[in-house]
């Protein structure tokens, strides 16, 4: 467990990042492990299954995970104001909270996978691969969102090194049991799916018999088990409109996915591939707007406003600074990045990529921006203007890209996602700016006091 309510900032901040970095790094690896077998051994349209399904996973995954960041957000708040039966409850609360909503969600999920990739228009050739890849993956949330839920929580603490070790072991076990199933077992997408729901499974497994050992802070005697309903208000109150506002900017990315879906089996191909670009260009920023929640938490519980403001400066400019390296990079070795994923005489998807890099890659340091400024409102129990925000979200990117279906303009799609980063900035950075402010203002209320 790691306080960060004390010592130096910036070391703190990158200490407490670097293995945050390292496990969405693996949790990429684990992610685009799935697109990287597939592609190079089930073919283009094994791969435009899986891309296409990308959106819907969001949506119902994302809201559940959305949801846990929510949860543990209470428990850091509480655990750095020193509340170590609050922090119990919290766990517990969290853990009855994870469960019951996977169980709902898979089961609702799976019943309606097909209407759900009707709905998005998903092409004829690919509808019954991403059927079953769809199937598996969302039936088997409940391992999915405990392993989010878990690592939240530890993190919460300041522990950001043993979900790393958790998922460095479940993404090693997942191309291990991919390469298997679709070489050995020649099972396709269902053994692709599968095996990564295995994975996740071992991993969750992992996590508990670390609390279970080394967490006394986890380790809930029998009167902790009992739901209390202060308890479950309390959490509701930031859990579900985190996990809405997951959903709601999902909701975007899904008419983004239906308007590329009109364009072909090309442009589907091309988005499966460019989202887990995206996903390593977002890993320094989602790291740092992670670390920066925790510490917002921590030290809001410990009344620490100045320490807060100090914390934002650092991880912008660290954010920023990767986003414009990255973007640079990404656009002078766009061929290397894109033929990882997809044989070199798919022309078509190439020059879509390089397209799609260059326009989206110079809004990359905005994207940061809203990493950091939106997870530290949420780490302050703020889940009103974050929600707002992914509502702005989804007005811009769905206007824009229903705007390029109608003009059936590649280009205007894919600027739908920099007009939704417009759109959600627009709020933050001046709601940002009067909060710290504001907590300029206490601390020199609190210096007068003393």
């Amino acid at each position: 467990m790691k306080d960060l309510t004390q010592g130096k900032i910036f070391k703190g901040l990158i200490l407490f990042t670097l293995p945050l970095l390292l496990g969405n790094f693996f949790q990429v690896l684990y992610n685009t492990a799935d697109t990287l077998i597939v592609g190079q051994t089930l073919g283009k349209d094994a791969l435009a299954s899986v891309g296409a399904t990308g959106a819907i996973n969001f949506l119902i995954i994302g809201f559940a995970q959305g949801l846990t960041s929510g949860l543990t957000i209470i428990t850091a708040q509480r655990f750095g104001a020193g509340n170590k039966v609050g922090v119990k409850k919290s766990y517990a609360t969290g853990l009855y909270f994870t469960v019951a909503v996977s169980v709902i969600l898979a089961v609702l999920s799976v019943l309606f996978v097909g209407d759900l990739l009707r709905f998005m228009q998903t092409p004829a050739e690919i509808f019954e691969g991403a059927r079953t890849f769809l199937t598996i993956m969302l039936g088997g949330m409940i391992a999915t969102n405990l392993y989010a839920y878990l690592s939240n929580a530890l993190r919460s603490l300041g522990d950001s090194k043993t979900p790393l070790y958790a998922l460095i072991v479940a993404s090693i076990l997942n191309i291990i049991f991919e390469y298997v199933a679709i070489l050995g077992f020649h099972l396709g997408l269902l053994g692709s799916s599968s095996a990564t729901i295995l994975a996740q499974l071992i991993s969750v497994g992992f996590l508990f018999w670390h609390i279970r050992r080394k967490v006394p802070a986890f380790r809930l005697q029998r009167e902790f088990w009992k739901l209390r309903k202060s308890e479950f208000i309390e959490h509701s109150g930031l859990a579900l409109p985190m996990g809405f506002q997951s959903s709601i900017i999902a909701i975007g990315s899904i008419t983004l996915q239906i308007a590329l879906n009109t364009l072909g089996t090309n442009a589907v191909a091309t988005q499966a591939i460019v989202s887990k670009i995206d996903q390593f260009a977002m890993l320094p920023m989602m790291s740092i707007g992670l670390a920066m929640a925790t510490f917002a938490a921590q030290n809001f519980g410990a009344k620490q406003y100045l320490r807060i403001n100090q914390g934002l400066y650092r991880a912008l400019g660290l954010a920023v600074g990767w986003a414009i390296f990255f973007a640079l990079v990404l656009n002078l070795l766009h061929f290397y990045f894109t033929t990882a994923f997809i044989s070199p005489s798919q022309t078509d998807v190439l020059e879509l990529c390089q397209h799609y890099y260059l326009v989206n890659g110079a809004f990359y340091w905005l994207l940061a921006i809203l990493f950091v400024t939106r997870s530290t409102l949420q780490g302050l129990g703020d889940a009103k203007i974050p929600t707002i925000c992914g509502v702005m979200e989804l007005v811009m990117r769905a206007a824009v890209a229903i705007l390029g279906v109608y003009l059936m303009n590649y280009t205007v799609i894919i600027a739908s996602n920099p007009a939704a980063w417009i759109g959600s900035t627009v709020i933050l950075i001046p709601t940002t700016i009067a909060m710290l402010r504001r907590f300029s203002a206490r601390h020199r209320q609190d210096l007068l006091v003393s």
